[in-house]
């Protein structure tokens, strides 16, 4: 409400609200017009004019329900008032007289002072229009005005079932900052959904509420919310980035200190687990994962492309706290300078955000291939740290045989485990599992029980990347050796 009573007392004729949640915004601009002492108005082409009172009651003759008949009694009118025009934009574009009578009644606003605020899901104001307008963002509810609408979300319950709701205090601490950064009519239809579900708010609703959230927020897959969110314990190795991330989980959490984490960088070689870590970071905090899709990102329409992405990483933003993963980094910003500049420009933006930002949002970027990525993106500073993801040494090619062994439910005990890890020196973790999957089905085939013996032949006959991209792979690690930290 502060920044419409701001606009409302700076002199600014014309004011702009893109939301959904007409009431909310209805109400808002009441008060403040009440504390200006305005009378305040609400036009929609179904009812026309009306006195916006507590209620919001009385029709004011004549109705008006025509859009230029209305602009032309507002502009009539001697008495200042505050007028809301509920979806005006069809009768903006193109109408060169609606747009005319606007410009008007702005340019009178010395002499009369009537405000006309365009209320709408999306609004475009013309050229000739701009300077004499503004843009504002309704004000989201607080921590504990979220409480209140559990706590009236929570009575309707009571009076509609009978019996009280069951409250897990964690999960509620949870919920309510799950859903703050949302409308008001967003929040009490997610708070709503997780009470009258079961009757209980409890640790199960938090995933489902991130989720019904999200789609909420949709950006037509270039930003995806990602399900299959593994714990740590699944990831084979890397045993000084679990380290790492177990020292920052409380910081990143609480949110009480300036040094709270903002990301991370992983490189190293293709299939070694870098994207199973990035999942695992969210699985390890207990928090959503977005990944953003580079590909799906750019645009062919010049300035769409920055667009994307900042509203991407808006969305991000009201997600908060979660975990951003974009995977494979170098996709998206090693165009070079056949496409006119824009990878530039989106680097530029991304550099912005990730200095800039004050959300909760963890940023985890893995690369294949360090060489493709800008010096801009990697000096000191603009991640936490750098890890370097190496092929799995043999207690983690161990944990990873063990680890996917025991998903397909199948015991370690008659495997001859030492043998097993020597054989498979060099290979990736991705590779050691697709060599567990080909000796399953070959069990399969033949009906019999997987044993080592199989996955040894799977083993033999698989040249891993190790041996296939070694020159790449050993001036990787060159690189790595002395710029980053061993994960």
């Amino acid at each position: 409400m502060d920044d419409l009573l701001a606009v409302l007392t700076a002199n600014i004729p014309l004011a702009v609200i893109e939301t959904d949640d007409e009431k909310r915004a209805c109400e808002q601009l009441l008060d403040s017009a009440e504390g200006l002492r305005k009378p305040c108005f609400k036009w929609t082409i179904s009812d026309g004019l009306k006195t916006l009172e507590r209620g919001f009651g009385v029709i004011k003759p004549p109705e008006l329900p025509n859009p230029t008949h209305i602009l032309e009694h507002i502009k009539k009118e001697s008495t200042a008032g505050v007028y809301i025009l509920c979806d005006f934009h069809p009768f903006i574009e193109g109408e060169h007289v609606n747009v005319r009578l606007i410009k008007d009644i702005a340019l009178n606003f010395d002499v009369i002072g009537h405000v006309l605020v365009f209320v709408s899901h999306k609004l475009e104001i013309p050229p000739e229009l701009r300077p004499y307008s503004q843009r504002v963002r309704l004000a989201l509810p607080t921590e504990p005005e979220i409480t209140k609408i559990v706590r009236e979300e929570a009575q309707r319950w009571t009076d509609q079932r009978g019996g009280k709701v069951g409250v897990d205090r964690e999960a509620l601490r949870m919920l309510v900052k799950t859903v703050k950064g949302m409308a008001h009519q967003d929040v009490r239809h997610l708070v709503r959904t997780a009470i009258f579900d079961d009757g209980v708010i409890d640790q199960s609703d938090v995933p489902a509420i991130n989720k019904a959230k999200f789609e909420l927020l949709s950006m037509d897959g270039i930003l995806s919310y990602e399900f299959g969110v593994e714990k740590m314990d699944k990831v084979g190795g890397l045993e000084n980035l679990k380290s790492w991330l177990e020292q920052r989980k409380t910081s990143f959490l609480s949110g009480n200190t300036i040094d709270s984490p903002k990301g991370v960088l992983m490189v190293g070689v293709q299939g070694a687990g870098k994207s199973l870590a990035a999942k695992a970071v969210a699985g390890m905090w207990n928090l959503p994962l977005l990944r953003l899709d580079f590909g799906a990102l750019y645009n062919k329409f010049f300035g769409e492309t920055e667009r994307n992405l900042r509203q991407s990483l808006a969305q991000a933003e009201v997600m908060e706290p979660c975990v951003l993963w974009i995977d494979e980094i170098e996709k998206g910003l090693a165009v070079g300078d056949s496409d006119n500049g824009t990878s530039k420009r989106v680097l530029g933006t991304l550099l912005t955000w990730m200095a800039e930002r004050d959300q909760k949002v963890f940023m985890v970027a893995t690369s294949n291939d360090i060489s493709k990525l800008p010096p801009e993106l990697l000096r000191k500073g603009r991640f936490d740290e750098i890890f370097f993801v190496d092929l799995p040494d043999d207690a983690a090619r161990k944990a990873i045989f063990t680890i996917h062994l025991n998903r397909r439910e199948i015991s370690t005990i008659d495997f001859d485990m030492e043998l097993l890890v020597q054989t498979s020196a060099g290979f990736s973790g991705a590779e050691i599992e697709q060599a567990i999957v080909s000796a399953q089905f070959a069990a399969n085939a033949q009906e019999m029980h997987l044993d080592d013996q199989l996955v040894l032949q799977q083993l033999h006959q698989t040249k891993p990347l190790s041996v296939v991209m070694g020159e790449k792979i050993a001036a990787l690690r060159a690189w790595a050796q002395d710029r980053t930290i061993s994960a």
